[in-house]
């Protein structure tokens, strides 16, 4: 029998295959399309899209920070720790020194208390105007006249 291989090419081309020879996957969607956006990304819009929401009515809130962070510190700086039956959703840090006031908003303990887009956005729109309500020294009904309602 003259079933002679043909020798291999000297040197590295382009793979057809990966090296289980399956093919080269492709992209799954077209690049135009923001497929996967991340959860703190998706989380990050939800308060940006209640502060948008607020700032309409309180322009004053230009001049304030809003931070998201992924979990709370056991301690502030002032040596002062949160029990361990509630574990908060948000936080503020007035302006000092300089710095402008700043309101942080929890993913992960939000996410937590959420099943779905709909109950966090809620969620999120809560906790920011409970804070703000919070660092103007207001009522939450008075900076959100749809404060509680469902």
């Amino acid at each position: 029998m003259d079933n002679r291989v043909p020798p291999r090419a000297a040197g590295p081309g382009p793979r057809r295959r990966d090296r289980h020879g399956r093919g080269m996957r492709g992209p799954i969607a077209p690049p135009q399309v923001p497929l996967a956006a991340s959860r703190a990304d998706v989380f990050a819009d939800l308060v940006q899209d209640s502060v948008e929401r607020l700032e309409r009515r309180w322009p004053q809130l230009a001049d304030i920070d809003f931070l998201v962070l992924e979990v709370p510190r056991l301690q502030d700086r002032h040596g002062d720790s949160w029990d361990d039956e509630a574990v908060p959703l948000g936080g503020v840090i007035p302006a000092r020194e300089g710095r402008r006031a700043r309101v942080v908003v929890y993913r992960r303990p939000v996410e937590i208390r959420t099943k779905g887009r709909d109950e966090r956005a809620a969620l999120v729109h809560e906790v920011v105007v409970e804070q703000v309500a919070e660092l103007l020294g207001l009522t939450p009904e008075t900076v959100d006249p749809r404060y509680g309602e469902d």
